[in-house]
This record gives C-alpha cells, sequence and structure tokens, in this order.
C-alpha cells in the first residue's frame, strides 16, 4: 500500500495499474515525451484493466505545454446515424439496455485519440516514436498474457450474470469457461492482433481501413446500430478546455459533454465556503464539499450535454458570480435533500509528467464494468455502452439523436497553480469523479497536506457509482465516528463501507514544482503506482 509521496526529477507516470506506470516510463527514458508516454499507458491499461477500460470506449485528453494555453482532446464517439428514439421504438424498447446490442450504440472514439495525440506529439513536441515502440508493451502484455487482479476478479464475479451471456463475452475474458483467479496469466490473442495492426497500418484504421470493415461487420451482425460511414467519418477532435479562477490558482477541466465543468464547480462553490475554518478530518469539512457537490449537480443536470444541444455557453457557469450564487444557497447547518439517481460508471484515470514540464491528464473508459458486454468476433473488442446515457424521452436533457454525443463522466483535471506548481490529477468513479478530484485537490493545495496522504486519507462519495445503486452519502471506515455521527446529526444518509474500498475510485496525482522536483502518488484502492526517474 502506498503511504510515501514519489519523487522524481526527469519525469513521472501514475496509472491505476503499475504495467502502465511502467510503460510510460519507459517511454520517457527513451526520450519520449508525456503525450507519446501516455498513448503507450493508454495502450497498456488497456490490455491489462479490461474490466475498467478498452479500445472499444471513448477517451479524453487535458495538455499542458509550458508558455502555451491549456488544450484538449475530445475523443468521445457519437450516436450512430441509424440510433434513434424511432429506431428503438420499432424494436418495442421503452429505454436503452446497458447490455448488449443494443447498448453498443455509439462509435468507439479512445483509438482516434491516441491518433491525435501522436500526431500532436510530432508537431509540437518533436516526438518520434513510432506507433509500433509505444504500443509494443500492450501488445506483448495480450499475446503473452498479464496477471489477473484482485480488481479484476472480484469485478467479473459481481457483474457475470449480467455480462456472461453476452456475445463473444466468455472467449475473451472468461477461459476455461470461469472467472479467472487472482494472479493467474489471461492472455488475450485477437486484441494482441488488433493492436499490431493498428500499430502497422496506423490509427486511422480503425475507423477507414480493413479494422473498420471487420469492426462494423461484427457489430451489424450483432444487432448495433453502428455502421461502417459510422466509423468513417468520425475524426477525434482538439477543444479548448473549460476553466475557473479560483483562490490557489486557475483549474482546468474538459468542456461537454463531459461533466469536468462540474469538478470545476465545486471548487469554486467550496472555495466560498470558508474551509480554512474546519480541519480537513472534521464533519464540517466533508458537509461543505458534499453541499457544494450537491449545487453543482444541480447545475449539470439542467444544463450538460452534447455542446451543440446547449442554450448556455458551458463557461458562463464557472463565473464568479455564478459561484459566489450557487455558495449562497448552502446551509452550513443542514444538509440539502439529495436529488434523482444517476447511473454508475467505469473508469481510468493516468497522469504523466515529462522533463520539459509537459503534463497530461488523461482518462479513458467502456462506460459500465466491461461496457456492452459485446466482444466482437473478428477484433476482440469490447464495446462500451456509453449510448445507454441516452434517454429515449424527447423531453430530455440527453435525448437520443443520431449523430449526438452522450453524456461523459469522464473528466480529467489540471490546476496551474499560484505559486507556479502544475498538478494533474483525476480518478475513476462516475458520480464520484469530481468528489474525488475536490477531495485530493482540497486535501493537498488548500490543507498542504503530502500528496500521497490527500489520496490515501478516508474518502466519502454522495449518490451512485461503480454499480452501486444507493444515493446515500458513502464514508469509508477509517473515519472517525464522531464525524459520522456528526454528519448524520447534519441530516445525510450515512453509510460506512470499507477502509479502502474502491467504490471510492482509483485517484492518481503529479505535481510538478518550479524548481524541478515532481511528485507523484497512487491510490492503495487500485493496483496502481507513481513511477518517477
Amino acid at each position: 500500500m502506498a503511504i510515501q509521496t514519489s519523487r522524481a526529477t526527469r519525469g513521472m507516470a501514475t496509472a491505476p495499474h503499475s504495467l502502465a506506470s511502467e510503460s510510460a516510463v519507459a517511454v520517457l527514458r527513451e526520450g519520449g515525451n508525456a503525450l507519446e508516454a501516455m498513448i503507450a499507458a493508454a495502450a497498456t491499461i488497456s490490455v491489462v484493466y479490461p474490466h475498467m477500460n478498452g479500445i472499444g470506449g471513448d477517451a479524453f485528453w487535458l495538455v499542458h505545454e509550458p508558455g502555451h494555453p491549456v488544450t484538449t482532446i475530445d475523443a468521445c464517439g457519437p450516436a450512430a446515424m441509424a440510433a434513434s428514439r424511432s429506431w428503438y421504438a420499432a424494436r418495442n424498447v421503452q429505454s436503452i439496455p446497458f447490455r448488449g446490442p443494443l447498448a453498443a450504440n455509439t462509435v468507439a472514439g479512445t483509438v482516434a485519440g491516441w491518433g491525435l495525440a501522436h500526431q500532436m506529439s510530432g508537431r509540437r513536441f518533436g516526438g518520434r516514436l513510432p506507433l509500433s515502440r509505444l504500443l509494443a508493451d500492450a501488445i506483448h502484455y495480450a499475446a503473452h498474457g498479464h496477471a489477473v487482479t484482485h480488481s479484476y476478479t472480484n469485478t467479473a464475479r459481481t457483474k457475470l450474470a449480467e455480462v456472461r451471456d453476452q456475445p463473444g463475452f466468455a472467449s475473451r475474458f472468461l477461459p476455461g469457461g470461469d472467472v479467472p483467479r487472482p494472479g493467474s496469466l489471461l492472455v488475450q490473442p485477437r486484441i494482441a492482433d488488433t493492436l499490431a495492426r493498428i500499430a502497422r497500418a496506423g490509427t486511422d484504421d480503425f475507423y477507414r481501413g480493413e479494422l473498420a470493415t471487420s469492426i462494423a461487420a461484427d457489430l451489424q451482425a450483432l444487432g448495433s446500430p453502428v455502421t461502417t460511414a459510422d466509423l468513417g467519418a468520425y475524426q477525434a477532435a482538439e477543444r479548448p478546455p473549460v476553466h475557473l479562477s479560483h483562490s490557489r490558482g486557475t483549474l482546468y477541466n474538459m468542456a461537454p459533454p463531459t461533466q469536468g465543468m462540474v469538478s470545476l464547480a465545486i471548487l469554486g462553490i467550496a472555495d466560498r465556503l470558508g474551509l480554512e475554518s474546519a480541519s480537513p478530518d472534521s464533519a464540517g469539512y466533508v458537509h461543505r464539499m458534499v453541499e457544494a457537490t450537491k449545487q453543482a449537480f444541480f447545475m449539470r443536470d439542467r444544463h450538460v450535454t452534447d455542446p451543440k444541444y446547449m442554450t448556455v455557453d458551458p463557461q458562463s457557469l464557472l463565473t464568479p458570480a455564478e459561484m459566489d450564487r450557487r455558495a449562497a444557497r448552502i446551509d452550513l447547518s443542514r444538509a440539502l435533500p439529495w436529488p434523482a439517481p444517476q447511473p454508475p460508471a467505469d473508469t481510468i484515470w493516468m497522469g504523466v509528467i515529462d522533463d520539459a514540464g509537459r503534463a497530461v491528464s488523461f482518462i479513458q473508459s467502456i462506460y459500465h464494468e466491461f461496457g456492452s458486454g459485446l466482444v466482437l468476433e473478428g477484433t476482440g473488442i469490447n464495446w462500451q455502452n456509453r449510448g445507454a446515457s441516452f434517454s429515449l424521452d424527447p423531453s430530455a436533457l440527453n435525448t437520443l439523436e443520431p449523430g449526438r454525443k452522450p453524456f461523459h463522466t469522464l473528466n480529467p483535471a489540471m490546476a496551474h497553480l499560484s505559486d507556479g506548481r502544475v498538478m494533474v490529477y483525476g480518478t475513476m468513479g462516475g458520480e464520484g469523479q469530481p468528489q474525488t478530484q475536490a477531495a485530493v485537490f482540497t486535501r493537498h493545495v488548500v490543507y498542504g497536506q503530502d500528496l500521497q496522504a490527500s489520496i490515501s486519507a478516508p474518502r466519502w462519495l454522495l449518490g451512485r457509482t461503480w454499480g452501486q445503486a444507493t444515493q446515500s452519502l458513502k464514508v469509508e471506515s477509517r473515519f472517525d465516528p464522531a464525524l459520522v455521527d456528526a454528519l448524520r446529526a447534519l441530516g445525510h444518509e450515512v453509510e460506512v463501507y470499507g477502509a479502502y474500498d474502491e467504490t471510492m475510485g482509483h485517484a492518481g496525482a503529479i505535481v510538478a514544482h518550479p524548481g524541478g522536483v515532481i511528485e507523484g502518488a497512487s491510490d492503495p484502492r487500485s493496483d496502481g503506482a507513481a513511477i518517477g526517474w
């Protein structure tokens, strides 16, 4: 279990699986930059943590280069052009299922994001490493096997009834017909072949080449609405981030259709609630953060969707005046009742900072554990179920429309602090992502806690995440019982979870100091590591 912050001077990577961190640092040691290192980590994590993410999903990148504006890569695929409300009505479907072919209704953007990042690396950072090098570790682990984690085994057992009978699932994820034991080898030869083809032919082959033809044919045969035309029309895109002026610096995150503005809003609202007057180990601190979360989620549920369908500029929701207005609604002596349920999600977050100070905050996901559960016969790709977040109610904010981007919980975070530090941080966990980001940031930046301590410390989570059904305020058992009692007295419905509960997400962070020292931390709730050189 990680208890000390990792420190280095030439580069740092953190990921929820140590092999992904190792892949990134190996690239840095060979002279690669932060973007190249993250591509390597992204490929490796897609193989060794396949219950959480994969190349059949989406991804988002937040990129910092000293002296240049922060930018992002949006690698979120839209709904298929055939995926309409009438298409589902014709199949007597009243709501989009979370598993199976009807859940696999969006294009997977992850691989296009790798391609755009690789282009940016060459154009802006002088990157020279080919895709064949960056994907080499992932190809090896897929072809020769990697050790199964407890997280994989536990997740597969928990979700087995939902996914076992989905086409292709057992052949990839249940070797011998059963959930593999922790420590046993999981070999994924078809994914090895698919990654090797991407390394040879380029990421574009996934969308407009032989790989695309195979992918679309399998999806169509299974009953998904995604076609070769949908794949061929897709491009990842560079976009500006949303940002927040905070008392400690400028904070950045992804713009819609992600909930990145929610992560910023929590911190902007909490910045006005007198955090310095409350101890980070007190009920007053947790209450302030939870109530700020509620206000930010109200904002999200009213406004955040595909930006083409939004009626307001997302940046306008992060102004000082709006943060003041939201903070004024909070009662420091009483909890506000919590609103309607939200769906769970699964994801990985990773960070890299290189020796030139270039930083990447990255998140990659297939939405629920194992996504739609579909595994394509020709390629071994496990397709996401992100489009299950669409509603078939025409009056809903995120109603399904052909070509529309789905709402995303994914949101990688970054901060330019007033003292010159650059911080990348994030986590998996659906509703928990912005909450854990807020906990890590406030504990480290506002209260000055050690970086690893800020991630290892007991956490809370309001609402649903990672397959949980209840809307309660969940807290880890390491919190003082008196704090739990005080939260209940304030009106919170509190449930106590395990000491280091995976429900609370897999967080990580890297901080680059002006003097050249880089600090990194990884979550003891994961299989990860923060590795520097």
